[in-house]
């Protein structure tokens, strides 16, 4: 290159720097044009996400209805008692009867024995798998998770569930799916281990409430939406009180300000030198 004149010199550079920029523009409108088979959910209109909306109590009673005769089957809650259902979806007689159902490893005894008695109150709800391994056994290896804080620790929250639970459908061209795995649009990777774990009239409703599929998807993520967090009301109802104490306080506290500093901000001051 050491005898190429300028004109070669210059030719070369820019065939250089439009090759590199070529290079990138491809890249660039390669990875704009792949497919994404991941979905993201779009927002849904939930009863209780108001500034003070509370939870609909009758649909947590359905969504736990739900959980108990689907999801329990392979998902746990095992940050919920059955305590926490008093004056929520159930009356406190109505609790403990839900809890005396489940059978309870206690002890030991005066004789040093463990024995199974009724649930109280203070047990919380029973696992579907004795540990870990029996569960990824069941489940061609993969572990349910637990569902306690579920609606907080997915991104998109109820909407993500939702529509992850309606959302199965067959794969598009191309795309293989490996033994016991479904396709889903919004999880990501599209493959997903849990089959469809609702249809229209999978259960009967106590109140009555036709079981259609989006329903059903409705009431056990609202009721999940209440095990993540069963604050939620108190928080909304104490944030209410606040602020009727909090915005006269602000007003008074401007009013004082404007008072205190008016002397201040009005007033005229004249500097006269002083003449030697």
């Amino acid at each position: 290159m050491a005898g190429w004149t300028v004109g070669k010199k210059v030719l070369a550079t820019a065939l250089g720097m439009g090759a590199t920029g070529g290079a990138g523009l491809y890249v660039a409108l390669d990875e704009s044009v792949k497919a994404d088979l991941t979905l993201h959910p779009p927002k849904l209109p939930w009863s209780h996400k108001g500034p003070i909306d509370s939870f609909d109590h009758a649909s947590i009673r359905r969504g736990y209805q739900v959980y108990k005769q689907v999801c329990a089957a392979c998902h746990s809650l095992k940050y919920i008692p059955y305590r926490h259902f008093v004056d929520v979806f159930m009356t406190e007689d109505e609790a403990k009867e839900e809890a005396a159902e489940v059978m309870v490893r206690d002890g030991p005894n005066d004789i040093g024995e463990m024995f199974d008695r009724p649930g109280k109150l203070t047990d919380y709800l029973p696992m579907p798998f004795p540990n870990s391994a029996a569960a990824a056994y069941a489940n061609n290896g993969a572990v349910p998770p637990d569902l306690s804080l579920m609606v907080l620790a997915r991104h998109g929250g109820e909407d993500y569930l939702y529509h992850l639970l309606n959302g199965y459908c067959d794969p598009p061209e191309g795309v293989e799916l490996g033994e016991g795995q479904h396709f889903n649009p919004y999880f990501p990777g599209g493959a997903i281990g849990m089959a469809p774990p609702l249809y229209t009239d999978i259960i009967e409703y106590e109140d009555g409430t036709p079981a259609t599929q989006s329903q059903l998807a409705k009431d056990v993520i609202t009721f999940l939406s209440w095990t993540a967090m069963p604050e939620h009301d108190e928080r909304k109802k104490f944030g209410m009180k606040a602020m009727l104490v909090l915005i006269p306080f602000t007003a008074l506290c401007y009013y004082k300000k404007r008072q205190y500093w008016s002397l201040l901000k009005s007033g005229k001051y004249v500097y006269n030198p002083k003449k030697y």
